[in-house]
């Protein structure tokens, strides 16, 4: 296993990540984008770390990276938004394309990185060869046509310029919300024709599987699976089935 700490540069920013490969021979590559205050989870008994491990034994090297404001990377996270997140994407995808051992390249998105995953494969469809969108948040878009996050509720004729949402009172600047309303989730990521699999948990109760039903509508080649009991961290009995799935469906040709 060769590992690597990463670090990017994005309008005077420094995005930290992690690339991981199962050795020095040529391969396929995953790039694993985490979701709204998350962050790459390094630790062995992550998620992420769990993903990136089968993916590895397989034969596929991964990179996952932290978006602006979040985990090791610079930036705040009031002014993180769709867009600078689109915006930390693309440069990862163009470090990824540069990488001279990379065969091709494949998308995994969590929550609201499967917002940005799936966005960014329909801008780049002749780039990336296969998506994977794990509980991806599309429904921030009907959360914020409502003025609600994360139960946190706010007045949409006048946004504040912070909100803070949820249980941990995480800074949220209002520009967030007035992007996210009308942001053009399925309409981009509709753009990709590849193969799509999409894992929702229906126990999931901080995003509606609603969103994984509207994705499988939206992709002309979408699998759904989708998970009794499994909540929107993909924890529960399923989630070694889960990450076996996935696992096989980046590796199988085609």
């Amino acid at each position: 296993m060769i590992k690597q700490n990463i670090s990017l540069t994005r309008d005077g920013l420094t995005l930290r990540g992690l690339l991981e490969r199962p050795n020095e021979n040529p391969s396929k590559l995953a790039i694993l984008f985490h979701g709204f205050t998350g962050h790459l989870h390094p630790e062995e008994d992550s998620l992420y770390s769990k993903i990136c491990k089968s993916l590895n034994e397989a034969g596929i090297a991964t990179l996952r990276m932290d978006f602006n404001g979040h985990g090791q990377s610079d930036g705040l996270f009031r002014r993180m938004d769709l867009f600078n997140e689109m915006e930390d994407a693309f440069v990862i995808l163009s470090y990824a394309r540069q990488l001279p051992f990379v065969t091709g390249i494949s998308l995994i998105g969590h929550s609201q990185g499967g917002v940005i995953a799936g966005m960014l494969a329909g801008y780049y469809p002749e780039v990336v060869e296969k998506l994977v969108l794990l509980a991806p948040a599309a429904t921030l878009k009907d959360d914020a046509q409502k003025g609600t996050c994360m139960g946190t509720r706010y007045d949409t004729n006048a946004i504040p310029e912070v909100v803070e949402v949820g249980p941990e009172q995480h800074p949220v600047g209002g520009h967030y919300f007035r992007i996210a309303r009308s942001f053009p989730i399925y309409e981009i990521s509709a753009q990709f024709e590849g193969p799509v699999l999409d894992i929702h948990g229906l126990a999931d109760d901080i995003v509606d599987p609603i969103a994984s039903r509207r994705y499988e509508q939206a992709f002309k080649h979408c699998t759904l699976k989708l998970y009794e009991g499994m909540d929107h961290g993909i924890g529960s009995a399923h989630t070694e089935d889960a990450i076996a799935c996935l696992t096989d469906f980046l590796k199988a040709e085609g």
